[in-house]
């Protein structure tokens, strides 16, 4: 998941510099998106993972 956020950012910034505010901003949208669900599903994995190991 953290791949498609990086993704989306980099489409951002081709699009921002070439002049596509619109796809620019949809695209850093969606990698904001994606990359706070990336950081909650991460720390439940770190949290429940703990659980288990021990």
């Amino acid at each position: 998941m953290l791949g498609w956020a990086l993704t989306f950012l980099v489409i951002a910034l081709i699009a921002g510099v070439l002049g596509f505010g619109g796809i620019a901003g949809a695209s850093m949208g969606i990698a904001q998106i994606l990359f706070f669900v990336f950081l909650v599903l991460f720390v439940l994995a770190l949290i429940f993972g703990r659980g288990v190991r021990a």
